[in-house]
């Protein structure tokens, strides 16, 4: 499945709720799915810059595809989290920086989040195209 698709998919599933306190339980729910980080990649040099929680991100490189595990030590957090390894993960490092994320503002993400965990998803999103970058110039 393409990014783009995986982007309707979640924005179809947004659009299932009324409002806002709905999606919040979504994304909590999300963030229970995450593929967790290894305890061994819980280091400092892990943790996403830029987030009010701690979150941590690990990405690895397999049959030319990025594989990113996360975790974070609050529930929101890991939701969003979530929702970026979802959209991402099992793509390209290419595809990955051609991505333009356009579902977030879609599902109304942006809109209703607090001013620092949208810096955090920005700090998130910069994280795993830096980490698609430094794939890519390996290559």
């Amino acid at each position: 499945m393409s990014i783009e698709e995986i982007e309707q998919e979640i924005i179809d599933e947004f659009e299932l709720f009324e409002d806002w306190m709905g999606k919040y339980e979504y994304l909590i729910d999300m963030g229970k799915s995450l593929p967790i980080i290894e305890d061994k990649y819980k280091t400092e040099d892990k943790l996403i810059k830029g987030c009010q929680s701690r979150v941590w991100m690990q990405s690895d490189l397999k049959d030319g595809k990025i594989i990113f595990t996360a975790d974070s030590d609050a529930i929101i957090t890991k939701g969003m989290v979530a929702l970026m390894v979802r959209v991402l993960s099992n793509h390209t490092p290419d595809d990955i920086l051609n991505a333009k994320l356009g579902f977030v503002d879609k599902i109304g993400l942006t809109q209703h989040l607090s001013p620092t965990r949208s810096n955090g998803l920005v700090s998130m999103i910069k994280q795993m195209k830096m980490d698609a970058l430094a794939y890519k110039t390996q290559n």
